[in-house]
């Protein structure tokens, strides 16, 4: 990872994410980063979303394998910007894409009055389109690690969130933030995502992409004669 190569000094300030699936390791990264920042003596704040209950608790950032450290429970950007310290040097926010667009904002005048902020949550939703704020930070950030799971099906690299209700797909219907863990979610490729509809009656993209049509209105260089 790229966290020490960027990282020039105290007068210069950007944004790291760390991005990927569930269960890719993004916690173990996140904490990682924060460690050394402390084994080089920066100021460091590290704040998660309240939403995120698993595990150790809201007040403690933890990894699927037990380790782990403490935070600040925040519910909105605006509970980051209030309690954002001037003198700190780092910032690390994880499961930033259950917080609200202004995150974007936050960290960006963090960074600007030079500070290294580091977030981390999952790119996409069960859906597998970007999550939150995560697509805008993706493309505000000096540097991005997207980090990749073990689909459970087929063994490839896993770049999509599978929910699972009563152990089969949920629905495309279901809510977007659904906290969960092992017994909610697998991790899984583009080939083994499965996103049923409740309306069963619709009819898909694809299908109607590869239909022919009924009646085409195809152009062609004897059309243009004829109106010529």
């Amino acid at each position: 990872m790229r966290d020490i190569a960027l990282y020039h000094g105290d007068s210069h300030g950007w944004i790291e994410v760390i991005t990927g699936v569930m269960f890719s390791g993004k916690s173990e990264e996140l904490m990682r980063r924060v460690r050394r920042a402390l084994i080089a003596k920066r100021r460091v704040q590290v704040f998660k979303s309240s939403l995120d209950d698993r595990y150790a608790g809201v007040g403690r950032i933890s990894s699927h394998d037990g380790s782990g450290v403490d935070a600040v429970p925040v519910r909105s950007s605006l509970d980051v910007a209030e309690k954002a310290h001037r003198d700190t040097k780092v910032f690390a926010i994880d499961e930033v894409q259950f917080l609200d667009e202004g995150i974007v904002d936050v960290v960006s005048m963090l960074a600007d009055r030079g500070a290294r902020v580091i977030v981390a949550g999952t790119d996409t939703d069960f859906r597998g389109v970007p999550f939150g704020p995560i697509g805008t930070l993706l493309a505000v950030a000096e540097s991005v690690d997207k980090l990749h799971a073990i689909c459970v099906v087929c063994g490839n690299p896993a770049t999509r969130n599978q929910r699972l209700v009563d152990g089969k797909p949920a629905p495309a219907e279901g809510p977007v933030i659904q906290v969960g863990g092992s017994e909610s979610y697998e991790a899984r490729c583009r080939g083994c995502h499965e996103l049923p509809s409740i309306s069963r009656q619709q009819t898909s993209l694809l299908d109607a992409l590869e239909a022919d049509p009924a009646d085409p209105v195809i152009l062609t260089h004897e059309s243009l004669k004829r109106h010529a």
